[in-house]
């Protein structure tokens, strides 16, 4: 409980509260105490020192004299009114505790008075405000005594107490009001995070339809948003190599499945010819040949899905170069096939990739012009320099592609016509291999329809060209 972010933030919010409260509590109290006290020290100074000057003209100090004098000036205010002579001898005293006329004042204040200072304290305590004041009593600049007086005030020290009963109510009352909120806002704030912490634990299982459903538009439904959209991304991607992974398997098991049929075929005709028998390995070799490629293209595939987010180093190709080579290795192909290629390439088109890549780009788009076209068709191949772009085109005189398949030709293993794919040697991996290559250095490649009839393939990479210094 106490590790949880509900019980945490709560025992944030008391922490801040409590502190805000305990300065509340006792920044005004000891405010409202020291003017307290200032507000004793300037009156009873001033009663004292007004008592000290009427008894310093006086010739001498006598306690009748004193008496006289201070009968006129004690407005009764005072709760002690004290007159010394200069050996600390008491000559008026109002206390009420007994007659102390002609004893001695051993207090601290009348021993600073006689010194020749004033001197004040007070104390707040018990309820009730303590405050002395002492002042020397000279003539002719010679201490002749001292008056001390004495004040025990519980009117303000009730009023005080009033201001701090009042606060520790307050104090109270705003404690349980922030417990209450801290605990209904912490367990808002968990439950959000709960329910996120929830979805994230289904998708880890492999529920990737879930989706957290908090609302709002703070940080965390924010956060919510991102993993939901996360989440429809690994559901696609989950849903990509599920279906790659059936029909890779797909793929290799009909090839397997023919060598099998064939080799059984072979072991269970004993009487077999030899013409027939050459036939069946002729076939067993070129369902082998068909593994070989669909092995070596899921092979290329998963050096491209690895490598999806660093391309490895690139250098200045030239596109062109690579196109004429690419031509040269399918003119016997396109011979066989009755369809003549048509070349128009430009000098200077130059990307950053690297050779093989282009090679495989361009090869890959024209052996299916090739393959999926008519006999006496064309294809078309061009390079040219467009702005900052090199446009590489591959079309062709074929029957096309329908309009319902372009959605999808780049998808691995979709085939348009499967049967003839299988008869062309075709794995369906081929235009995926392309884009993948494409998007890696930065291009795009679509897909249209060609007027009269066929596919025009064109693919955008950025041009390159040498800094000039």
């Amino acid at each position: 409980m106490r590790s949880s972010i509900q019980w945490k933030t709560a025992a944030m919010y008391i922490v801040i509260i409590a502190a805000v409260l305990t300065v509340l509590n006792t920044y005004p109290i000891l405010v409202t105490e020291n003017l307290v006290f200032r507000s004793k020290q300037t009156s009873l100074g001033q009663q004292a020192a007004v008592m000290a000057a009427s008894l310093s003209g006086a010739e001498s100090l006598t306690p009748e004299g004193v008496g006289r004098v201070m009968d006129l000036l004690d407005d009764g205010s005072l709760d002690r009114v004290l007159v010394t002579d200069e050996t600390g001898k008491i000559l008026h005293d109002t206390t009420e505790s007994g007659d102390t006329t002609g004893k001695y004042a051993l207090f601290g204040e009348i021993a600073s008075a006689l010194g020749g200072n004033d001197y004040f304290s007070s104390e707040f305590r018990d309820g009730a405000f303590r405050s002395r004041a002492a002042c020397p009593i000279v003539f002719r600049g010679v201490c002749r005594g001292a008056v001390y007086v004495y004040e025990y005030d519980t009117a303000q020290a009730a009023l005080l107490k009033g201001i701090q009963s009042n606060l520790r109510n307050i104090s109270i009352v705003v404690s349980v009001l922030v417990v209450l909120i801290s605990f209904l806002f912490s367990r808002l704030l968990a439950r959000r995070i709960g329910a996120l912490l929830r979805a994230i634990r289904d998708v880890r299982e492999g529920d990737y339809g879930r989706r957290a459903e908090i609302r709002g538009r703070d940080e965390i439904a924010q956060l919510a948003d991102e993993f939901n959209d996360l989440t429809e991304r690994l559901r696609g991607t989950e849903e990509v190599r599920r279906r790659f992974v059936a029909d890779a398997s797909h793929e290799l098991k009909t090839p397997l499945a023919s060598i099998r049929l064939l080799t059984d075929s072979i072991l269970q005709n004993e009487n077999m010819d030899p013409k027939t028998a050459r036939d069946f390995v002729a076939d067993i070799g070129a369902e082998a040949d068909r593994l070989t490629r669909i092995s070596q293209e899921l092979l290329q595939l998963a050096r491209l899905d690895e490598r999806a987010d660093a391309a490895p180093p690139a250098a200045p190709v030239d596109v062109s170069a690579a196109a004429a080579r690419a031509v040269h290795m399918l003119r016997p192909l396109a011979a066989e096939s009755g369809v003549t290629v048509l070349c128009d390439f430009e000098e200077g088109a130059m990307v950053l990739a690297r050779e093989d890549e282009i090679y495989r780009i361009i090869f890959n788009l024209a052996e299916n012009a090739v393959k999926y076209n008519l006999p006496g068709g064309k294809v078309h191949i061009g390079v040219q320099c467009a702005q900052d772009a090199v446009r590489i085109t591959v079309e062709d005189t074929g029957v096309g592609i329908p309009e319902e398949d372009m959605p999808r030709i780049f998808e691995r293993f979709y085939r348009v016509d499967k049967a003839r794919s299988r008869e062309a040697g075709g794995t369906g991996l081929g235009l995926s291999i392309v884009q993948e290559a494409v998007r890696r250095r930065g291009g795009e490649i679509a897909a249209v329809p060609r007027e009269g009839g066929g596919t025009r393939f064109v693919v955008t990479l950025p041009l390159w060209r040498e800094a000039v210094r």
